[in-house]
């Protein structure tokens, strides 16, 4: 097709998806790229979504997708609505591209940074002449992403829609209960059983603020109160739990070589409280 890039300036493809490894699907993905643009990099940033979880999905693409050279194709499925009325959609924003069911899974990314462009992707010829309607990532992420690959311009894809139009209101945000408390809640477990909440660096650096620089005491789900934040797990005796913020600059519960989840038997949605001392 015309305007096409070389392979050897193709950008990178990324994978966020909830299929597991134990089935063919992440495979047969990169089969079709591999048969539409040879040599293609694909990079697996994650197949372990938990199963139709588009919150879970949402943190972990926000928080993978920038440490990429602009110009990635991300490629994100987490799609309970697969074959339905649900649109697939191709998004530019801060420089990267990003290929997803329009479900509120690119809702923490567009958050943070204005949209470039969107799309509704609706041109069959980009797609596998057959399409399943329970398997999209086969017949119609992949083909698409490897002709994004290969220089199709995001335009062709579909007609461009309003960043507006976007579903959004999906993922759960911390918000001040009151001056000095944040409610906010668990949004993921992590495979060493650590807490992920939606509290984010923004919201208790403005609790530090407001409570004069008070230790913060954090309540989790009404089964713990840990006393304080640490900076390092080093810093907390071993099998204690602790509050610190993690590399994705969210505020997470751990047991220092230990699973908080097993500990406290705690559930995605359950409530964390954050005040001031």
């Amino acid at each position: 097709m015309a305007g096409e890039r070389t392979i050897e300036s193709a950008p990178l493809i990324t994978f966020l998806t909830d299929f597991g490894d134990r089935d063919e699907y992440a495979g047969v993905m990169k089969g079709v790229i591999a048969g539409i643009h040879p040599g293609i990099r694909v990079v697996d940033i994650s197949h372990r979504i938990e199963p139709q979880d588009i919150v879970h999905g949402a943190f972990i693409l926000a928080a993978a997708y920038s440490y990429f050279p602009v110009g990635t194709i991300h490629v994100a499925i987490v799609d309970p609505g697969v074959g339905g009325d649900r649109r697939i959609v191709a998004v530019t924003c801060n420089g990267h591209h990003f290929l997803a069911p329009d479900n509120g899974l690119l809702e923490r990314v567009t958050d943070r940074k204005p949209l470039e462009i969107a799309v509704s992707v609706t041109k069959s010829e980009f797609f596998l002449p057959s399409v399943s309607q329970t398997f999209h990532g086969r017949d119609v992420f992949a083909p698409v992403a490897a002709h994004m690959a290969r220089g199709v311009p995001m335009e062709e894809l579909g007609p461009v829609i309003s960043a507006k139009s976007l579903v959004t209101g999906v993922v759960p945000r911390c918000r001040f209960e009151s001056r000095t408390t944040i409610r906010g809640e668990v949004v993921a477990v992590d495979r060493f059983g650590n807490l992920m909440t939606n509290v984010d660096t923004p919201a208790l650096d403005a609790l530090i603020r407001r409570t004069t620089g008070k230790p913060l005491v954090v309540d989790l789900a009404g089964k713990t109160t840990i006393a304080g934040l640490t900076t390092a797990y080093g810093r907390v005796q071993l099998h204690r739990p602790m509050a610190i913020v993690g590399s994705r600059g969210l505020l997470e519960i751990s047991v220092n070589c230990g699973s908080a989840s097993r500990l406290f038997k705690v559930n995605r949605g359950d409530r964390v409280c954050v005040r001031g001392g």
